[in-house]
């Protein structure tokens, strides 16, 4: 196991570096000059080299990927171009709150999703199963900012339940920012169920399926005990996987969501970076969301290798 998680983390850092040339890279061929969207159109020619030069946007290409690498794993991320403020200041501000929301929508969609997929499984071809497959699909066949905008009208305009706004107070406790968080995390929730439970519901047909099922139900074992010792603990497997990556989606990936409910977390900040050509800023965002990414894919390898000893054998 110990080689297995070495080989994992050497394979993580290796994305990790090659994704960075590729950030780096991407940054610099975008349209547009820096220096002219920082001090407008009518800059002179002089104060526009005088920028580069002080940003350094003057040197050799890869001189300046060194300084950034460098900078970065250091935690020196720079100072954003068009705030002014450390990169590193707003970007943890924003990935607490991303992680917040993340959090709070993994609680309330994950065990739905799974308890969904195992009923469907369970009750292969008849209504119960028909009426889970197709509520799930005509859910996440809607895209974010229309399931968004839809109980923004039910929950805030027509019932005054929940709030519109999800501009939530810095200082404030989870439990005083949570009435402005619901409607987000049921929206993200929305968008995941039916990835998950038409995952689960497949591994569970497929398990109930093999012979081990059939021999420890013909022993006389409960037919409870044959699901959730034997059926479940392998079904759930590639679920594992898909609720990793959906982890990662939740933490950078809520870019239309954030958007929608007016949400100050990480997706919103790349849509900001973008729109101001923040180089630095875009760079520190992306460098996050994909160690984010890498983190949870690795953590789902290594339960995935737990509950199944063959990964990790071979």
């Amino acid at each position: 196991m110990t080689r297995y998680v070495l080989r994992r983390l050497g394979l993580l850092m290796l994305t990790v570096l090659l994704t960075s040339v590729l950030i780096f890279v991407i940054t610099r061929l975008l349209p547009g000059d820096v220096a002219r969207v920082i001090l407008g159109r009518e800059a002179s020619e002089v104060a526009l080299a005088q920028l580069r030069q002080e940003l350094g946007l003057d040197r050799p290409a890869i001189v300046q990927y060194f300084a950034w690498l460098g900078s970065f794993l250091t935690g020196d991320w720079g100072t954003s171009y068009s705030t002014r403020l450390p990169i590193r200041e707003i970007v943890l501000e924003r990935l607490g709150n991303s992680l917040t929301l993340a959090a709070l929508t993994a609680l309330i969609a994950i065990p739905i999703s799974i308890l969904l997929g195992v009923i469907a499984g369970l009750n292969e071809n008849k209504p119960l199963d028909s009426a889970i497959s197709v509520s799930s699909l005509a859910v996440v066949g809607l895209p974010e900012f229309v399931t968004g905008l839809i109980l923004i009208q039910l929950f805030a305009f027509q019932w005054r339940i929940l709030p519109a706004n999800s501009s939530i107070e810095a200082d404030a406790s989870f439990f005083e920012n949570l009435p402005q968080l619901i409607l987000p995390a049921i929206t993200a929730t929305l968008v995941l169920l039916a990835y998950i439970v038409r995952l689960t519901r497949a591994g569970v047909i497929e398990e109930l399926k093999q012979g081990y099922v059939r021999t420890a139900t013909l022993k006389g074992l409960p037919r409870r005990t044959v699901i959730f010792k034997h059926v479940l603990r392998n079904a759930l497997l590639p679920t594992i996987t898909v609720i990793a990556i959906s982890v990662g989606w939740l933490i950078s990936g809520l870019i239309v969501v954030e958007n929608v409910f007016n949400y100050p977390g990480l997706g919103r900040l790349l849509t900001f970076a973008i729109d101001r050509r923040d180089l630095p800023l875009l760079q520190a965002i992306t460098m996050i969301t994909v160690t984010v990414f890498a983190v949870s894919n690795l953590i789902a390898d290594l339960l995935y290798a737990y509950l199944n000893p063959r990964i990790r054998l071979n």
